[in-house]
This record gives structure tokens, sequence and C-alpha cells, in this order.
């Protein structure tokens, strides 16, 4: 995943664009992107910004947001001054944020997925100096190879294990859930690893509270969408 992320955020400098901000989630709802725990982010930002925007969660009022939850596709950052009425007092709090950090023109991409519950955003913000008319007339002369490069990336990150502020599942507690997933009761599961069935249920228990379900059905699920059930070692 840091391989991924260095060569991308590298080749989307050489364009122009020299900090990104990537989120994906699989728990996206009607009126949420969900729980900040179970979404995954990466990003190549200051610090200092990202405590505000990410670790205060000023994130879920972005305005370009507002435009990647109803749509697909690249957007110019030109859409926020062209929809100020539309902008509520939380919105304007990320701008002026924006406007503090020199995050000022850019462009945001929406991914299409496979999934209404399944959201993937990209932000890539110009270069400090770079107007946006600047950056309008870099993306006339190579979006679809810039949009094509995010597109690529985005499908190989959800592609591999995802990170998120959930704590890992340990070798032994991933097992279990893949004897969970394969239809085994408790007792199958025992007897397969040479435990005891209270033993597989502490195993269980454990996952559940890590991954912020009620029942084990609901861990297969969730674990599968991070893809981190049934890797090929331990990762």
């Amino acid at each position: 995943m840091d391989d991924i992320w260095d060569v991308h955020c590298e080749k989307m400098e050489s364009f122009g664009f020299d900090r990104l901000i990537y989120g994906f989630t699989h728990f996206m709802t009607s009126n949420s992107i969900g729980p900040r725990e179970d979404v995954m982010t990466l990003s190549s930002h200051d610090p200092e910004y990202m405590e505000h925007y990410y670790g205060l969660e000023l994130y879920r009022s972005s305005p370009m947001l507002l435009w990647a939850a109803e749509n697909t596709g690249a957007c110019s950052w030109s859409w926020i001054r062209d929809n100020l009425g539309m902008m509520n007092e939380s919105n304007r709090k990320v701008m002026e944020l924006n406007r503090k950090m020199e995050v000022t023109a850019g462009y945001t991409l929406s991914f299409q997925e496979t999934s209404r519950r399944s959201k993937g955003v990209i932000a890539l913000t110009a270069k400090r100096g770079l107007s946006q008319d600047d950056v309008d007339a870099i993306w006339q002369e190579h979006g679809n190879e810039i949009e094509a490069m995010n597109n690529v990336t985005h499908l190989k990150i959800i592609s591999l294990p995802l990170s998120t502020e959930r704590a890992r599942l340990s070798k032994r507690q991933r097992e279990v859930l893949e004897w969970v997933g394969d239809g085994k009761t408790n007792q199958d599961i025992a007897t397969i690893l040479g435990v005891t069935p209270a033993t597989v249920e502490k195993h269980l228990r454990i996952a559940r509270d890590k991954l912020g379900v009620d029942t084990s059905a609901q861990a297969v699920l969730k674990v599968s969408f991070l893809n981190q059930i049934f890797t090929p070692d331990d990762t």
C-alpha cells in the first residue's frame, strides 16, 4: 500500500498536485460516509492540516464531498465558487481552514463503485501559488491521463488488505472467522484447531469487538470487505 501511494503521489506531483488525500469506505449510508473507524485514509498533506481536517472530522463537511456523494468522475474546485449559496456553516468552516492552509485550488475525483455502500474519493490539491484557472488549464491538457491514473490506483488499493483505525485481527482470530465463513460451528472449529469451544468463542468475541459488530456473521462480512480474510500471508 505504501509503495503504491508513494508512486502515485510522485506522479501526481509531476502534474502540479503535491498534496493528496484519499478516502474509501464500504460502510456508507444514504446520509453518512459511516464511522471514521471504518474509513481508510491516505494522505500526503501536512500533519497540521490533517490534524484539523481529519482529526476533528471536518472532512464530513468538505464542500467537495457534497458533490462526490452524488456524482462520479472528476470535478474542478471551481464548483465550490459556483455553489456558494448551498454551503452551510460547517462547509464554510472547512473552506476557512483550506484558505488558511492554502488548500485552495485542485480537483476531486469520485470513483465509480459496484456497491451502493462503497465510496472512494481523492482530492488533488495543487501546489501553492497555482490558481484554479491554472489547475483547470492543466486538466484541460492532461485531465484524461490524470483521471485514468487515479482510477487504476484506486482499483489497486481496494484490492489489497485495507487498514482502518480499528485494531487488526490476529492470525488466529482471522483463522476462526475463515472457518465460520466456511459454515463450521464452534464445535467443528474447536475440533479442527484442537482447542475447546470456549476458546473458539473467545477468539470470535475479540474479533467482533475489534470490528465493531454484534454477530460472527457480521464479522465475516466486514473482514471480507476489508480484504483481511483468506489472505495469502500474514498481512
